[in-house]
């Protein structure tokens, strides 16, 4: 089975494995695991920030965010197919009483010119709008890379404006990658980032959380709010250390080989995708309805020999990851190609 539903499936190496093992422990919630105050040093250094927390998932880091710059009845300002918006079971609203207004991005990024005059003057009838939140990589965009400049441009607007800005980076080191942009200079333009260490990076579990270092003892707050509070965390510290040391060129592998899936995809009839839209390492391509639906597609992929998620009605999606070898990439998206010749028969 060739496993393209999501970069979270990847397993420690060895060597992971072993740094697992071999690491230093304390309780992180009475006191300081030394190992998970090492990732949050390195972290912060990579992104060019003071401070940083180690935190269970990428949905934690951004709720911590969100909670971390608006109160109760205030709102934030989203792209709306991020991730913060349809895939965290409006947290937002549930955990801390804040609302979200999304604008449709054109290739999923939001034109400075969509958000002049939308940040809601001070009074009693308005939510206070106080953040812009920003997703790069974006999942549901297909794992498109944010125009840079425009990313400045927006941020720059929202502090003008007296906004904070915040990143969903769960896959940003893809965007580094990809762009051959930094990961600081990226992260200059928000004032909270979070990370996910364990996607395309490898590491089995934990996000971060990236900011000042005024903000953290407000983060460790709303961390111990939410539960997530760990003890000897170094355990999951040291598997992020590694995939920090050792797994950011490496990205590179995933990004092409999901141009090889979908260059064969792009070329089967019955199957609609635009290759250049492929900038990392996620795939989503669209099936006619005469085939089926996503679903029956994935179904019938699965019984051939690659396992993918509907990712809407009719589109598909599919992610490559350090478990996938070039030669995984092109037999998978011969298979793609031949199950939608069976599904057309």
């Amino acid at each position: 089975m060739i496993d393209l539903r999501s970069d979270t499936l990847t397993r420690p190496c060895s060597d992971m494995r072993q740094a697992m093992m071999d690491a230093e422990v304390n309780d992180d919630v009475i006191d300081v695991d030394p190992t998970v105050a090492r990732l949050q040093s390195k972290i912060a250094e990579l992104l060019g920030k003071e401070a940083a927390m180690f935190m269970p998932s990428g949905t934690m880091t951004n709720q911590v965010a969100v909670r971390l710059h608006c109160r109760p009845g205030d709102e934030f300002l989203c792209e709306a197919g991020c991730h913060i918006y349809n895939y965290e079971q409006g947290a937002f609203a549930q955990l801390s009483g804040v609302a979200a207004r999304t604008f449709q991005g054109t290739n999923s990024s939001i034109d400075l010119s969509q958000l002049l005059n939308q940040v809601h003057p001070d009074n009693e009838h308005a939510t206070q709008t106080r953040l812009l939140c920003l997703e790069n990589t974006h999942n549901k965009g297909g794992g498109v890379v944010l125009p840079y400049d425009s990313v400045a441009e927006t941020c720059h607007w929202a502090r003008e404006s007296g906004l904070n800005t915040h990143l969903d980076g769960a896959r940003l080191f893809n965007a580094v990658v990809a762009s051959k942009i930094s990961a600081n200079q990226w992260a200059q333009h928000f004032d909270t980032i979070s990370i996910c260490f364990s996607k395309g990076l490898g590491a089995p579990v934990g996000s971060a959380l990236v900011g000042d270092e005024s903000m953290i003892y407000q983060m460790r707050r709303h961390r111990k709010l939410f539960g997530g509070g760990m003890r000897q965390s170094g355990f999951l510290a040291a598997a992020a250390l590694f995939s920090l040391e050792n797994n950011i060129p490496r990205l590179a592998e995933d990004h092409q080989n999901a141009k090889k899936i979908a260059q064969i995809v792009s070329q089967t009839d019955g199957l609609q995708l635009d290759v250049a839209k492929v900038e990392t390492n996620i795939i989503v391509f669209g099936v006619s309805p005469e085939i089926g639906t996503a679903a029956e597609f994935c179904e019938a992929a699965k019984a051939a020999g690659v396992w993918m998620f509907p990712f809407s009605h009719q589109d598909v999606r599919a992610v490559t990851h350090l478990h996938i070898t070039p030669e995984d990439a092109i037999a998978a998206g011969e298979i793609i190609a031949q199950v939608t010749r069976d599904l057309k028969k």
